[in-house]
């Protein structure tokens, strides 16, 4: 098997260690993977900040960036759930809707990748902590992710899963609504956080990086007793 990996900005520019190890479990699955250095943004930014005419010259760059009929693996339900439902919003050229059509077969999450592609969910990893996981709005909503995160998570060694109440509510991120309606995002991100602590937990998990640096940045400021990690950096912990 050959897959090509799509590493969203969002991680290539703040968290490249997470991009690393998801490197990292591929060769230890003896994956085999290409990187296109020449990818870039897919667009969802732009989109939900509402520039859709000029997200559409982005989104087909993507596509040119890759134009194999494989597999597209990614560390992001949310890039992922927009590639793959939002294009038709911008365009309804045939060669456009055609091109999205392959797009949307083969572009899939990790964890996703992992448990249905796979059908592996144990990866011999070590975490000796106490955890909690975030659903991201767009992971749940947009792509239909919820179980497959926590099945990779109970098989991880040390490691102990407590669900936090509301764990599929909103963090308060939303992209530039966090600037926008700065006091709502606030307060939201407020009772995810405090959601969490009540858990006991010491770390706050999710699938997407942009969430996690909204809570980690409230984290921080507060200089609270819990920390933020992708489930990628749990996942390669221990070998």
């Amino acid at each position: 098997m050959i897959i090509d990996l799509f590493i969203p900005c969002f991680i290539d520019q703040f968290y490249p260690d997470t991009a690393h190890n998801v490197v990292k479990i591929l060769k230890k699955l003896d994956i085999e993977f290409f990187y296109n250095p020449d990818q870039t943004c897919c667009g969802q930014p732009s989109f939900n900040s509402g520039y859709w005419k000029e997200t559409l010259p982005i989104t087909l760059k993507f596509m040119k960036d890759f134009p194999n009929d494989r597999l597209i693996v990614s560390p992001s339900a949310s890039c992922t759930g927009f590639l793959k439902n939002y294009l038709p919003e911008m365009s309804n050229e045939e060669s456009y809707l055609n091109e999205h059509a392959r797009l949307k077969r083969n572009l899939t999450e990790f964890t996703d990748f992992l448990v249905n592609h796979l059908k592996i969910d144990d990866l011999g990893a070590e975490f000796n902590a106490k955890v909690t996981y975030h659903d991201a709005c767009t992971a749940l909503r947009e792509y239909g992710l919820k179980t497959e995160p926590r099945q990779l998570l109970s098989k991880v060694k040390g490691l102990e899963l407590i669900e936090m109440n509301e764990s599929d509510v909103c963090c308060g991120f939303g992209g530039t609504f966090s600037i926008k309606m700065k006091p709502i995002s606030i307060a939201m991100v407020e009772q995810k956080v405090q959601n969490a602590l009540e858990t006991g937990a010491e770390y706050i998990v999710s699938t997407e990086a942009s969430c996690l640096m909204n809570i980690e940045g409230y984290i921080k400021r507060n200089k609270l007793p819990i920390k933020a990690i992708h489930i990628v950096d749990i996942l390669a912990s221990g070998y």
